[in-house]
């Protein structure tokens, strides 16, 4: 997409990124680009989730990390095995990374989470918003601590945050909310003044499904772009954006 101006394509990778990984790993069944770090010199860092179907539980969603040495064309996986690897206190779910570099540090938000819920018929995951540090961006410790906790009774667990500053200092967080209720996604906002404490302000949003059109059942993996003093936040629609995906812009009150 045009730099100055995200609602332009300016052209269509014609095969894959990164494809899904060798029978047994832990993303043999599917992988989904979360976030970019850029490292200078054409180097990128690219953290995805990988999925693992189980046979007692639906599936796993562990983190994975690759590598692009040629400004983003090309990527190859760092291992063959996840970056968040499962832990005593996030069996099952330590994915939907957002990465971010600042200074000597790597800052990541993550969703994790040990539990499955049956609702009417239908497991569902269980999954909250941590955070963790890393000196290298690629070991991670164990475990996160929680920073967008399960408040409401028909929340059950969000989609992969997205943090950028914020104009004039703080940070904004994009995610999605999954609620039994919809059995789908909803869209959903904080901020931070330092990244560390969060003040949900999702009715800020106002983004929400669409009757009758490509989102008309869900809305979900809000990435935002600041451009100058525009900010644009593109998203998926139904069935993680089977129909496509659309922008909004910001306008300020």
């Amino acid at each position: 997409m045009r730099a100055s101006d995200p609602t332009q394509v300016i052209a269509v990778a014609e095969e894959p990124l990164l494809d899904v990984g060798e029978p047994g790993t832990f993303d043999e069944n599917g992988v989904m680009l979360c976030s970019i770090v850029e490292l200078g010199a054409g180097n990128l860092y690219m953290y995805y989730v990988g999925f693992e179907l189980g046979q007692k539980i639906r599936y796993r969603l562990l983190t994975g990390l690759a590598f692009s040495h040629d400004g983003g064309r090309t990527f190859v996986r760092a291992s063959r095995t996840p970056v968040l690897e499962r832990s005593d206190t996030e069996l099952y779910f330590r994915g939907g990374p957002y990465c971010i570099k600042e200074h000597d540090r790597y800052r990541l938000w993550y969703v994790a989470g040990s539990q499955w819920l049956d609702v009417d018929g239908k497991s569902l995951p269980v999954y909250d918003i941590r955070y963790a540090e890393s000196a290298d961006g690629i070991h991670w410790p164990a475990q996160g601590t929680v920073q967008i906790p399960i408040t409401e009774p028909d929340e059950h667990g969000f989609g992969r945050p997205c943090v950028i500053p914020k104009p004039g200092g703080g940070y904004r967080m994009f995610y999605s909310v999954r609620r039994k209720s919809y059995r789908a996604y909803r869209l959903g906002y904080a901020e931070s003044p330092d990244g560390y404490v969060w003040q949900r302000m999702d009715d800020r949003l106002n983004l929400d499904v669409t009757p009758g059109s490509f989102d008309s059942d869900a809305i979900m993996y809000a990435a935002p772009i600041q451009i100058d003093d525009r900010l644009y936040v593109f998203y998926n629609g139904n069935d993680f954006g089977r129909d496509g995906f659309a922008v909004a812009v910001l306008e300020e009150e």
